[in-house]
């Protein structure tokens, strides 16, 4: 039995993507040093031409990224900050996204853009607080938001291996998390939800660092009720059959989701359940509030995310 840290896991993918296939490359500011953490030590295992710390211009070298997954490598970007996405938006939904569509097959963009410590942490402001992952399922990029190391792995090497532009997003909030493994580690594949816990009376779609609060929640309320802890795990795709299996059998659904309430992750997953499945109450949505910009100050910014009383909450709202 190993124990595994979320961030070594993300670590770990890259390196065996970089050792099993020469097209393979990481690109980002700093990531010589590894100061975000997945990429500690692999610019001295690899060199620097195949892990390039590369100037402070996101749109720059994330065309770069686009030309180069053109051309047949397969680059991972790393961006420190996940309201960098914005500045990259053209590279990634506009031109990468649409390549293979516009083409008819003929080039693919295997491109995997990584963002550790997205959303969730306390004191980064407005302009470094978003978490913007429902943006991109929006459109139509794949979008996925692993929750625990064995998932980060697992995501992260079918990310790198995928013919489509893929952006990954590790909250702060996951980071660290330590699991025990006992198998060795896999890929996951892309659109497959993952049940963290067994329930009967109420689903709980949980996204990414959520997932644990909402195991948490589900301990809590274990005198009072049955409740399924359902991780999506991949947002675009969507397993929208597992979600509507969970819902069959519970009846009941509290989303959790830490992004803008409105038009988010959460909405659609409300939507669905709405187009496909018989509730016995109304559904509950746990997420930012509408329009929000986290402020600075931390009572603010801590008040204005999802919290474990919120979640705890809506359950038991749902079940009354």
């Amino acid at each position: 039995m190993t124990l595994l840290s979320y961030t070594k896991a993300m670590n770990r993918a890259l390196a065996d993507a970089l050792e099993a296939d020469p097209a393979v490359c990481v690109w980002g500011e700093d990531v010589g040093a590894g100061l975000a953490g997945p990429t500690l030590g692999l610019q001295q295992r690899f060199g620097a031409r195949r892990v390039l710390d590369v100037p402070l211009s996101e749109q720059a070298f994330t065309s770069a990224g686009v030309g180069a997954a053109l051309s047949g490598m397969r680059p991972v970007i790393e961006l420190q900050i996940p309201s960098l996405l914005f500045l990259v938006f053209e590279q990634l939904v506009n031109q990468a996204h649409k390549f293979s569509l516009m083409t008819g097959g003929q080039a693919r963009v295997p491109l995997t853009v990584v963002v550790p410590g997205s959303g969730s942490r306390s004191g980064w402001a407005g302009q470094h607080s978003d978490h913007p992952y429902g943006l991109f399922a929006h459109v139509g990029v794949k979008t996925l938001v692993p929750a625990t190391p064995t998932d980060a792995y697992g995501l992260l090497s079918s990310a790198i291996r995928d013919d489509d532009p893929v952006v990954l997003f590790a909250p702060a909030g996951a980071l660290g998390v330590r699991e025990d493994v006992t198998a060795p580690l896999a890929p996951v594949p892309l659109g497959s939800a993952r049940v963290h816990r067994r329930g009967s009376d109420v689903t709980v779609v949980a996204v990414g660092h959520l997932v644990h609060q909402a195991l948490a929640v589900a301990e809590e309320l274990a005198g009072e009720a049955s409740v399924e802890v359902l991780d999506p795990r991949t947002l675009y795709p969507l397993d929208r059959a597992a979600l509507v299996e969970s819902l069959s059998r519970t009846g009941r659904l509290v989303v959790a989701d830490d992004s803008n309430r409105f038009a988010g992750f959460a909405a659609e997953v409300l939507a669905i359940a709405a187009e496909d499945c018989r509730l016995l109450a109304p559904p509950r949505r746990v997420t930012r509030p509408d329009g929000t910009v986290l402020p600075f100050a931390l009572d603010l910014d801590r008040a204005l995310q999802p919290s474990h009383e919120q979640l705890r909450d809506a359950v038991r709202a749902v079940l009354k």
